[in-house]
């Protein structure tokens, strides 16, 4: 829902109920008294607020002090500033330091302060629209990087560890998407598409070889128990074995950092452990999210499938 309401603060009782008459065909308002007020509401309420306006002159602080807290806090919603002539000089500083949208003077004239709001208003609901829309595009583009990752690992794998990757790399996938694996963060303020590309090619091959290092640490254990105890060994603090073949993981990130770590960040050397495991086992894995931990179940191997990778890529997206 984008928010739709005014909030406006002032410390003359009078002054908000006026306000409130004045403005309240156009939008819905709320009202406070103090600067810590007006707080206590932008922290409660404050995804419902389109506009806020401040009177300056308050007896416990100035309401630009409000505005510049609205802003490190809420940067979409509109701020404004209502002074006396004798304060605008307080005004424009604050426009300037990027603390409100613009200032509307006391006394008020009263067409004028109804249009100001209403292009507040409209200022307001077209950056929820732009907001909406980035959200939209980077969920993509976050999707579309998380499948790219995916289809890179079986690079990885085949060309780093070993050719008959699939049923290692299938279960792989699928414990992420049983785990909860989220899609990788992109910021693209620090970063273009050309940077992004070279980050993640870097990356994969960072991750290849640490697979490639981890692997004779694994060996190719012939049993489940065998299978378990060798992960338990490499990593003792992160999964404990349960039982003669089971274990439990503590740490939802190791199963699935290769493909939700952050763009430009290397694998340390636990991060590819519990890939390079299942490429070293000649078993099947199942995974079971459990009050905070992962059950992690050895089971008989099975056939990957002739459509295993879009299929996993599939249950990838679906889980986000």
């Amino acid at each position: 829902m984008r928010p739709d309401k005014i909030l406006y603060v002032d410390d003359e009782p009078m002054a908000l109920k006026y306000f409130e008459r004045l403005v309240s065909p156009i939008a819905p308002v709320l009202t406070a008294l103090s600067v810590e007020e007006g707080r206590a509401i932008l922290r409660e309420r404050g995804h419902e607020i389109a506009v806020l306006i401040s009177d300056q002159r308050m007896p416990t602080a100035y309401g630009n002090e409000l505005l510049r807290y609205a802003r490190d806090h809420h940067p979409t919603m509109v701020r404004m500033l209502t002074t006396a002539y004798s304060e605008l000089g307080e005004a424009i500083e604050a426009i300037n330091t990027g603390e409100i949208y613009r200032y509307i003077t006391k006394p008020w004239d009263l067409e004028n302060l109804r249009a100001d709001l209403r292009n507040a208003l409209e200022l307001s609901s077209l950056r929820s629209e732009r907001d909406e829309m980035l959200r939209e595009k980077l969920a993509v583009q976050q999707q579309q990087l998380l499948a790219s990752r995916a289809a890179q690992l079986a690079t990885v794998c085949a060309g780093f560890v070993r050719p008959d990757y699939e049923a290692g790399l299938h279960a792989f996938l699928t414990a992420a998407a049983a785990s909860g694996c989220a899609a990788p963060a992109i910021d693209w303020r620090a970063m273009d598409h050309a940077d992004l590309m070279q980050n993640e090619a870097q990356r994969g091959v960072a991750i290849g070889q640490a697979l490639a290092a981890w692997m004779p640490r694994f060996g190719r254990p012939t049993a489940p128990a065998e299978a378990a105890a060798a992960l338990a060994r490499a990593l003792p603090t992160q999964f404990t074995l349960q039982g003669e073949a089971g274990l439990v993981a503590n740490d939802r990130t190791l199963l699935t950092w290769p493909l939700e770590g952050a763009v430009g960040e290397r694998p340390a050397e636990a991060q590819v452990a519990w890939l390079a495991w299942l490429l070293a086992i000649d078993f099947g894995v199942t995974v079971i999210p459990a009050d905070g931990v992962f059950i992690v179940q050895l089971t008989a191997a099975s056939a990957a499938g002739d459509d295993w990778l879009a299929g996993d890529i599939e249950e990838l997206l679906q889980a986000l």
